[in-house]
């Protein structure tokens, strides 16, 4: 198996530059989260699509920051699964290939248009597109617009769900419904 990360140099300085230049326009501050824990709960929020910006992803073998990307398996205490919140800039790929070795991925795309390759197939995506790759599947997408496409990857185990079903595994309380006012 090869590096995880391989690219040109021309992508590299292009997304730099566009970068340094959307940072200087938007004067960018770190976004404040907050979290609340409960004894069966997390909520975070995580704010709008568009201020996806003010987040960054850090991997050693990539030669440089992801804007536009934050995970929340930490955030939530995930335990089955990661989450990722995305965004990428217009007419811009993703560029390197990847594949899993244990978990598959489902992408929801929530905003945009682009294109996304698994193996040799290479089909659009939009707003309401939803794709699973199984962990072998070699995946790759690019935006072909000129807005940002913002999508959800969930990661988790393949093969690890347990068949019992969504609705099976729901059980009734019998307690009435009530809202407090807002």
């Amino acid at each position: 198996m090869g590096p995880l990360f391989q690219t040109d140099s021309v992508w590299v300085f292009t997304y730099r530059l566009r970068r340094r230049k959307h940072q200087q326009e938007m004067n960018m501050a770190q976004p404040t989260t907050s979290v609340t824990n409960g004894a069966h709960f997390t909520v975070t929020d995580m704010g709008e699509f568009m201020g996806l910006d003010h987040f960054t992803f850090a991997h050693p073998a990539v030669p440089f920051e992801v804007e536009g990307k934050v995970f929340l398996k930490e955030r939530l205490g995930l335990t089955s699964a990661e989450i990722s919140l995305n965004k990428l800039p217009p007419n811009m790929s993703v560029p390197f290939y990847h594949r899993h070795t244990h978990n598959e991925e489902i992408y929801i795309f929530v905003k945009g248009q682009g294109e996304f390759q698994i193996d040799d197939h290479q089909f659009p995506v939009r707003e309401g597109t939803v794709i699973r790759v199984a962990p072998a599947g070699v995946r790759c997408w690019r935006n072909a617009s000129e807005e940002p496409l913002y999508y959800i990857v969930v990661q988790a185990p393949a093969g690890g769900y347990q068949p019992v079903g969504t609705i099976s595994d729901g059980t009734n309380v019998p307690k009435p419904v009530r809202w407090k006012p807002v």
